[in-house]
């Protein structure tokens, strides 16, 4: 007999390790001391079932059959509440293709039979039968019980992670980097284990095992050896959520978030707007003394952050886009969805950016293509594309060198 309170105990430790209610963890012991019992001393066709008393340690073993009527063919004769799919794979087809149950002694029992036993039962409810205790279950036995039990308790992981993370899609969620495999990161998240893909990594962040960062839950999926709860720090939803976590006006609905744009790791822009009297909604976004913004900052490892007000007017929503560089003027193609924007000179490489990133940002914010039209200058800077595409920095370059000719021929006639 088990050490019922060792028992107890033993089956507690297991529950909270493997974050998995007792109940379950119980249910599983049970069918594998079933799947034991059976495999030495029951029938394959049978049904055998064991019931743990936790307060004893004591298994008990069942023998269920179910109540049936019985044609004199052998068949089962079904109810008009009962079909073939009730009774499991033990299915025969006759000449004409008709599926019927054979019955079987070691899982049916006629119902004549059954009322002999229990006067008041019926059809298709179950006999119940208690087996003579074993108490030499012996190696064979016990290494199929454990079997069972690991195969059982693997399933109710799996299934327990897959339910508790499967509504919680879209959601900010903190975890530990476990380890990191073929450039894959396995993120400790308590009752599961999430993917950080390469594809949804910031390369500016420092991923180290042990070290805890916030993430997005981008998807969770079933599969056969557990649920793929993928994560990411990549997408615009991550920062999207991270500003709703942190300014309760955007939590509320007050403010709201119409567009972002995100170069990751780098730089994210974003068009806010109040949807109340009174609101700032940048300076909602911001905080008193910064606050709000810089601690999102910080969870992004530094990337900068502009934000701005949405404006239905075209025109100032883009000029607020542009920024910081300053616009001179704009000319607007709503049919092919560009723009035009004239700004100064001194300003062009400001409007452009580190290797076009400030335009390229300003246009996915407004969905408008952006071109930039220095002043001074007939020539037309146009920004279409991926960065690899944008001749940002060949048009600074060559802004420069026009300056350092036009200087160079103003000294030359001075000195002449």
């Amino acid at each position: 007999m088990l050490n019922a309170k060792q028992f107890t105990f033993a089956i507690t430790q297991i529950a909270e390790e493997k974050n998995i209610p007792e109940d379950k963890i119980i249910e599983v012991i049970e069918t594998a001391i079933a799947a034991a019992y059976k495999k030495d001393y029951g029938e394959k066709s049978q049904i055998i079932k064991s019931k743990l008393n936790k307060d004893t340690g004591i298994f008990s073993i069942f023998r269920h059959k179910t109540v049936v009527n019985v044609d004199e063919e052998g068949y089962i004769v079904l109810s008009a509440d009962q079909s073939v799919d009730d009774f499991g794979p033990t299915q025969e087809e006759d000449a004409d293709g008709v599926r019927k149950i054979r019955f079987n002694p070691d899982r049916h029992i006629a119902l004549a039979d059954a009322q002999s036993i229990q006067p008041e039962i019926q059809e298709g409810e179950e006999i119940v039968e208690e087996l003579e205790p074993k108490e030499d279950f012996g190696r064979i036995a016990a290494q199929t019980a454990k079997q069972v039990l690991m195969q059982k308790i693997r399933e109710i992981e799996r299934t327990t992670a897959f339910e508790a993370y499967k509504d919680r899609v879209g959601e900010i969620i903190s975890g530990t980097i476990q380890r990191i495999d073929r450039g894959i990161i396995f993120v400790d998240l308590g009752k599961g284990v999430g993917l950080l893909f390469p594809s949804e990594q910031v390369y500016a962040d420092n991923y180290r095992i042990g070290n805890r960062h916030k993430f997005l839950i981008q998807n969770v999926e079933i599969t056969e050896r557990e649920p793929n709860i993928v994560l990411s720090r990549r997408s615009t939803d991550f920062v999207k959520t991270l500003f709703s976590l942190e300014v309760p006006e955007i939590f509320a609905g007050s403010v709201e978030i119409l567009s972002i744009a995100r170069d990751a790791g780098v730089r994210t822009k974003l068009a806010v707007k109040a949807n109340g009297e009174g609101i700032d909604p940048v300076g909602a976004c911001v905080g008193q003394r910064g606050t709000r913004v810089q601690s999102i900052i910080n969870e992004l490892g530094g990337e900068k952050i502009d934000i701005i007000e949405y404006s239905d007017n075209l025109e100032d929503y883009i000029k607020a886009a542009i920024a910081p560089a300053k616009v001179e003027g704009i000319t607007i193609d709503e049919s092919n969805r560009q723009a035009t924007v004239i700004v100064p000179q001194d300003q062009l490489s400001l409007a452009i950016g580190g290797s076009g990133q400030n335009v390229r940002l300003a246009s996915r914010l407004t969905g408008y293509d952006i071109n930039l039209n220095p002043e001074s200058k007939n020539v037309v800077t146009s920004v279409v594309g991926d960065v690899d595409t944008i001749p940002a920095q060949q048009i600074v370059e060559n802004t420069k060198q026009e300056i350092v000719t036009e200087e160079n021929a103003s000294n030359s006639e001075s000195q002449g």
